[in-house]
């Protein structure tokens, strides 16, 4: 997945219109194209630098360079199986990706932010067009040297993630070895939830990040494996721009995100493949020694889907009890 990015834009006030008043801004010359793809385990690109009045920064914006002329593909997916396409970017170019922040800024001194783009979540069909919508997950947090280290099965497409009471922190791909990490992270206490398509999902309790420190979780020599498990769909549809998450309870956890998706950008239909084998859940052991799963049966099978879309309160739906090869179908409406 690639963006061309042209400006970052920040304003004190999160309703600042784009030609308000009071907006400083990086203009990147020429604009960097990224492959956000490549910015996992806890490499960073530098966007640049800015001087900032002293105060709260609550907006900001992202403007991203138009496809066509010479840059057809200045925005882009490559789907899988196939070429190279455009990635239309709705609002990107005028008025910019927006998202919401809280940034002090101290006088004279130096704050360093990252954004951290979910690639995963950002993506959307658009119906039968065979094209592809942006719709940003984006969010912005402190360059904390803190994080989690650790490794998986590697090959199982697997996505490893940061949690706190089931809302995503932070969320990688581990690379070909299966070794991932999730940096920049703020102190505190976290649950790690490692899910792949068709495997049992993976969770450990009570991860702790301290400042300025890089966590380990197991090693090398014995990465974490994701049994195959069966599976059931999970499909139906909500109004476009709605993201749909499926989460699981989980001993000693309480809600862990296992899947999430944006629902298509034409017709809202979303549809999930969900493990029905019961998650396997670790709590955290100081490295060296392993960590020790033992599976819950009383979470198998057993979701609740949440829709969230932006204006509105989540809504929730507390699916029967999946069994392999079953078929759900559970549509969300707004008002």
């Amino acid at each position: 997945m690639n963006i061309t990015v042209e400006k970052v834009r920040v304003h004190q006030s999160s309703t600042a219109g784009e030609n308000d008043p009071g907006w400083s801004e990086i203009a990147l010359s020429p604009a960097r194209r990224v492959d956000l793809l490549t910015l996992t385990n806890g490499v960073l690109l530098e966007l640049g630098q800015m001087p900032l009045p002293a105060g709260k920064y609550t907006q900001l914006r992202l403007v991203l360079a138009t496809n066509g002329g010479a840059q057809p593909l200045a925005n882009s997916v490559v789907p899988t199986g196939s070429a190279e396409v455009a990635l239309k970017t709705p609002s990107g170019q005028q008025s910019g990706v927006k998202a919401n922040v809280n940034i002090d800024i101290a006088a004279n001194q130096m704050a360093d932010f990252v954004l951290d783009f979910d690639a995963c979540k950002s993506v959307v069909t658009a119906g039968n067009s065979g094209q592809y919508l942006l719709k940003p997950v984006v969010s912005v947090i402190p360059r904390f040297i803190s994080g989690v280290l650790g490794y998986v099965q590697p090959g199982t497409g697997t996505v490893v993630s940061l949690q706190q009471q089931g809302e995503v922190v932070r969320a990688t791909v581990p690379d070909a070895t299966g070794r991932y990490l999730l940096q920049p992270v703020a102190p505190g206490t976290y649950t790690l939830v490692m899910s792949a398509p068709g495997r049992t999902t993976a969770v450990v309790t009570q991860v702790p990040v301290a400042a300025d420190t890089v966590t380990p979780l197991g090693s090398s020599a014995q990465p974490v494996p994701l049994p195959a498990s069966p599976v059931a769909t999970v499909q139906g549809s909500a109004p476009v721009g709605t993201l749909v998450r499926a989460l699981q309870s989980v001993a000693t956890a309480g809600p862990v995100e296992v899947a999430a998706q944006g629902v298509d950008g034409v017709s809202g239909a979303y549809l999930f493949t969900l493990p029905t084998s019961a998650p396997l859940v670790a709590p955290y052991a100081v490295a060296p020694a392993p960590l020790v799963f033992t599976a819950d049966a009383a979470a198998a099978g057993r979701y609740t889907l949440q829709a969230r879309l932006a204006g509105f309160a989540d809504k929730q739906a507390v699916l029967p009890v999946l069994v392999p090869g079953a078929v759900q179908n559970t549509s969300f409406t707004f008002p």
